[in-house]
């Protein structure tokens, strides 16, 4: 192991524990309301009528509402797309809340972020493992001819759609291993997997991102820096489940494991 190696993870790790402890992050979500299960458009403990359309949610309250529009006090009819932004950063508020609006598949939600949840106020940190150069190891990149897209289970007990980009090949203790992966607009590589430490030492299932591919399809697969779905952290995400074949019989004894 080299000192530059140790202190890149020690930093990464430093920098995930802050950006999931942060106000908005993913301990401040307390709820994920969809639409189309309240067609009066009344949710649970938050003022305003809100209804989907054909391209966004007509959201529609009073003075006495309490609710702001970008900063300032809302009372009328407004029209919102999904917040493409920061948590923090969402159109519309309740006080300290931020109400996020959300489109997934043609379904129209709205996430409650709340800085004083109890899962934030309770957090102790994240258990990981110290970093170890035998988890992370040349990994090879096969791109699909076509996205596929499958029909994954979701950790909120729904099905949706999940674009495979390809497959990502590996060696782990003189094994050849490889995970399906999506791949993000900058290149990124993401898998869903689950290991034989799976519901046991660490989490149900993890993500792990790798670096993106060069020309020939190279690139690093890290387990140390294996990470906490968001639904580790809040019950309200709708996180997909590992794609078949993404659960592997090696434990990985590394990265991210459960909330401290």
């Amino acid at each position: 192991m080299t000192t530059d190696e140790s202190v890149a993870w020690k930093q990464w790790h430093e920098q995930r524990v802050e950006s999931v402890a942060a106000p908005y992050g993913p301990l401040a979500l307390t709820a994920t309301h969809w639409l189309e299960d309240y067609p009066e458009g009344r949710l649970p403990d938050i003022p305003g009528k809100w209804v989907a359309g054909e391209a966004g949610v007509v959201l529609v309250a009073g003075e006495s509402d309490g609710l702001t529009l970008d900063g300032r006090p809302f009372a009328g009819e407004a029209r919102l797309a999904a917040d493409s932004g920061p948590e923090s950063g969402s159109r519309v508020a309740l006080g300290a809340k931020r109400l996020v609006v959300l489109v997934r598949e043609g379904v129209w939600g709205v996430r409650v972020y709340d800085p004083g949840s109890a899962a934030r106020q309770a957090f102790r940190g994240i258990e990981a493992e110290p970093y170890d150069p035998r988890w992370s190891v040349p990994g090879r990149f096969t791109p699909y001819d076509a996205t596929r897209t499958i029909r994954l289970g979701n950790a909120d007990g729904r099905e949706r759609g999940f674009a495979l980009a390809g497959e990502l090949a590996f060696s782990l203790d003189g094994r050849e291993r490889t995970l399906k992966v999506a791949q993000q607009g900058d290149g990124l590589l993401w898998a869903v997997f689950a290991d034989a430490t799976s519901g046991g030492t660490s989490f149900r299932f993890r993500f792990l991102f790798a670096p993106a591919p060069d020309a020939q399809g190279r690139t690093t697969v890290d387990f140390n820096r294996a990470q906490l779905p968001p639904c580790a952290f809040a019950d309200h995400f709708i996180c997909p489940l590992p794609a078949p074949g993404n659960t592997l019989d090696a434990a990985i004894e590394a990265g991210e494991r459960r909330l401290g």
